[in-house]
């Protein structure tokens, strides 16, 4: 029986939904520490180039790699796998016990870890005012609800 062509995964051009959805896990709390590519990259002995391919996946994260980046983001380990969607879990070999090979799926960003979304909650924890972060989350909810009409 001939081997089948690869889904995702080198040759391809399409990165492993897995390596993109930890990727966007690195790039995410990276953001929400206010920290730079050039700046993850040099405590980690990369070039800024190198993280940019880990946060797309478009290069995997060796294993050497993933408790680095979990010492200098301040995360456990297992803050890249969190959240992720069983559609994309289901995209792993392992959850492939029938041997039947689906299309994968497509990998869409959450908007949670957009970078305009992270500022504007980093800028949100800025206010030191109680009463004034809770006026400004009301007034922004009102505004998404009339949106919505």
């Amino acid at each position: 029986m001939a081997k089948s062509k690869p889904l995702y995964g080198r040759g391809t051009g399409r990165p492993h939904p897995i390596d993109g959805h930890v990727g966007a896990r690195v790039r995410r709390r990276r953001t929400l520490l206010g920290m730079s590519q050039t700046g993850l990259g040099a405590a980690l002995g990369l070039s800024f180039q190198q993280v940019q391919k880990y946060e797309r996946g478009a290069n995997r994260i060796s294993a050497s790699r993933l408790y680095d980046l979990s010492r200098v983001l301040d995360v456990s380990i297992e803050h890249f796998f969190e959240d992720i969607p069983a559609v994309v879990a289901a995209s792993s070999p392992a959850a492939k016990k029938s041997g039947r090979e689906k299309e994968p799926p497509s990998y869409e960003p959450n908007p949670m870890h957009r970078r305009e979304t992270l500022e504007l909650v980093r800028a949100y924890y800025k206010i030191e005012n109680a009463n004034v972060r809770q006026r400004l989350y009301q007034f922004t909810k009102a505004m998404g609800a009339d949106a919505g009409k």
